[in-house]
């Protein structure tokens, strides 16, 4: 089983490049299945989730060429089979996506019930309402969910909760039903407006992206297109509050500022220097650092994929502070291994309470999911002496390249798959 082996202690210095978005990249090659023309796709992030997928597309007839390692190319004029299923696409969450897509494009879909982090229920009412509201029938069985209609015609469609994944879903959909949909309380997040970009670049008429209200006017066929995927705000606020937690002095580049807003005010209002230029980030910080209150909420406000990083940098700051959770119930199972480090946190229902502590120490620890995973990773870089991170195929579902480039900031960290190597990393280090 792999592991990181890390030796704490080092403040990260220097600069990272950030990839594309994977929550961007996993709906739009959903979406590339769409039309049978070719589809190019650059900046697509070379992790274990959007491999899956794309191994997926091959399973139903996609014709699957990778350019380069960041660079797919994509042709669905022969799918042939409509029904996606694989003990791998069981266990992650963007497996619905092809339920939109093949919907909009065949009229007919059925698909495995997404797996992902066990940090919740991700409950998908929403994407059945929208479903249906567009005349689309909809069956539930054996784990597998099929969607179906004679036609689909535009809706005006109220969510009752803005669900990133019901208005990716949605917007597909509508992309390709007849007549105009209107789409209410939709997520406003920025992977959803990169969707309806890419859309729109095959001929798509998606208008309002980014806002509560997204209307929809469908067309016959989508075209061909070239597309370039958004820069990952997760990745980079990960590396930020990776440097703020080290007491470091890290750039993040390749990433759009306006993304990462509500991540930098926070780094501000506990004590950190912040820069921002055209398309990077640079955080400092040094000495102690200020408690604040962080509630998670939808886009434009804090991240729910934010939350454990921002948990183990306030655990190594000044003061109490608190962290309520919105999003997901099952968000602080990291905690536990928190405190096995030193942390002194309590949680009550969706709320932690934070009281900082002057360190951390180094222990083994176990990545729960793809975020606490990331931040688990974070403690460990702060923490005084060697610790080793188990499970980290969940980190590697979502950041390509992890440990390397940690490594490049001056992290001592690498990947072991064995006693050996982990004892010839403890005498290197040590």
């Amino acid at each position: 089983m792999e592991q990181y082996a890390i030796s704490g202690g080092n403040p990260l210095v220097g600069e990272v490049e950030i990839g594309g978005a994977k929550n961007a990249a996993l709906p739009i090659l959903a979406a590339s299945l769409m039309t049978d023309e070719t589809v190019l796709i650059e900046n697509m992030p070379d992790v274990r989730d959007t491999n899956i997928l794309l191994g997926a597309m091959e399973g139903i007839g996609a014709h699957v060429e990778r350019i380069d390692r960041h660079t797919v190319k994509m042709n669905a004029a022969l799918v042939h089979d409509l029904y996606m299923d694989g003990d791998s696409l069981r266990k992650i969450r963007a497996s619905y996506y092809f339920l939109g897509a093949l919907l909009g494009r065949f009229k007919k879909a059925t698909v495995v019930l997404p797996g992902g982090c066990d940090i919740g229920c991700r409950a998908i009412d929403q994407h059945i309402k929208g479903f249906k509201a567009l005349g689309a029938s909809v069956q539930i069985s054996h784990g597998m969910i099929t969607a179906s209609a004679e036609r689909l015609v535009g809706s005006h469609i109220y969510l009752d909760i803005a669900s990133v994944g019901a208005t990716i879903n949605i917007l597909m959909a509508a992309a390709l039903a007849e007549g105009r949909t209107i789409l209410e309380n939709a997520a406003k997040e920025p992977h959803v407006v990169d969707l309806a970009n890419f859309l729109n670049s095959m001929g798509a008429d998606i208008k309002g992206a980014g806002t509560d209200v997204i209307r929809i006017r469908g067309v016959e066929k989508l075209h061909r297109t070239e597309y370039t995927i958004i820069p990952d705000q997760i990745e980079a606020g990960t590396f930020l509050f990776a440097a703020a937690a080290t007491r470091g002095d890290v750039t993040v580049k390749n990433v759009i500022p306006k993304h990462l807003e509500s991540i930098s005010a926070k780094l501000v209002e506990i004590g950190c220097q912040v820069w921002e230029s055209d398309d990077a980030v640079r955080v400092a910080a040094s000495g102690e650092l200020g408690h604040t209150y962080v509630k998670t909420l939808a886009y434009p406000g804090f991240p729910t994929d934010m939350q454990p990083q921002i948990v183990v940098m306030l655990g190594l700051s000044g003061g109490t502070s608190i962290v309520t959770e919105s999003i997901f119930e099952n968000r602080f199972r990291y905690v536990e291994e928190l405190i096995r480090m030193g942390a002194n946190i309590k949680v009550e229902g969706n709320t932690a309470i934070i009281d900082g502590v002057s360190r951390y120490t180094g222990a083994s620890i176990n990545a729960p999911d793809l975020r606490a995973g990331a931040a688990l990773v974070i403690a460990a870089l702060a923490a005084e002496g060697s610790s080793v991170v188990d499970d980290i195929r969940y980190i590697e579902r979502g950041y390509e390249d992890f440990h390397l480039k940690l490594q490049k900031l001056g992290a001592k960290i690498e990947k072991v798959q064995s006693e050996r190597e982990l004892r010839k990393f403890a005498l290197k280090t040590g």
